[in-house]
Order: structure tokens, then sequence, then C-alpha cells
């Protein structure tokens, strides 16, 4: 993607629907560069710039995680928080199905299949959020309670 061009993608479909107003920020995407690349190459704390995780439970049902791009989540405590006896990463090509998202360009709005959605709570905490726009290469800025309201997400505290 040149540098300064806006894609449209189904996520930013669902943002323009929503009313919502963002900030587009392509940037040189890295083969599993993850959030630190991205927070590089747009000059903000890796804290701000939240990645969305496809996983799934134990009877195999996909959910997204949104989460601090320096954090982890604790699998053990969302399985716990959601009334499961596990709670893993999908492999890249389930979680792709599930999305219709390439891993590395996974938006939480705009998927191709409706998941629950659980976001780390204290991402409330941040004026404003980068998160995956739909495609390598491209995050959005907005703020954290724009992503509550367009994905009514289930707030939980499993950050490590």
């Amino acid at each position: 993607m040149r540098k300064g061009k806006i894609p449209v993608t189904a996520a930013i479909r669902v943002l323009r629907a929503g009313g919502v107003s963002y900030t587009g920020h392509p940037y040189a995407y890295e083969e599993k560069g993850g959030t630190a690349v991205s927070a590089r190459e747009l000059a903000v704390s890796e804290h701000a710039v939240v990645k969305t995780l496809v996983m799934e439970d134990d009877r195999r049902r996909p959910l997204i995680v949104l989460m601090h791009g320096d954090r982890q989540v604790s699998t053990k405590e969302l399985a716990r928080r959601i009334g499961a006896r596990s709670v893993s990463p999908c492999a890249p090509e389930t979680a792709e199905r599930h999305s219709g998202y390439l891993v590395g360009g996974t938006s939480p709005f705009g998927t191709r299949h409706a998941m629950p959605v659980y976001m780390e709570e204290t991402i409330l905490d941040l004026p404003k959020i980068y998160i995956n726009g739909g495609r390598r290469g491209f995050l959005v800025g907005i703020s954290p309670g724009e992503a509550v309201r367009i994905l009514s997400p289930v707030l939980v505290r499993v950050a490590t």
C-alpha cells in the first residue's frame, strides 16, 4: 500500500456507517513485526496500539480479544471469565476463515462472521487507540468509546 493512501475495507465501511470519527494510518508492514513495528512507524506508544486476536474456546467457538500491543492475554483468566475450560489462539487459516481478514490485517470491525468481542478494560483509559483497519499495514485511530459503541464488547481484565 502506498503511504498516505487510505483503503476502503469492510472495517472502514462499518466505521463510516456507524458515523465514527477516525483517522487512517497506513505504514510499511513488516511480516511478523506486530504492534512494535506499527507503533514505531506511527510514532505512538505500543500500549495505544490495540491488537485484534481471534481465539477459540474448548468447544471451538471463535471469539475476538482486543488487547494492548505491549501486553499478552492470560488465556486461563479469559477462559475463567467466559465460563470455558480453555481458550487458545486460532490457527492462522481458521482465524482468516472466521474474520475474513488476513492475519496481520485483522480488524474487529466488519468481520465475515459475528463473534463475541472481549476488550481489555484498561483500553478505555486511553484517549485514542490505533487498531487494525482491515488490511496489513493500515491502522485507524479512534476513541476507545467509539470502539465500545460499535462493537459492544464485554470488558475484561485478562492482561499479563
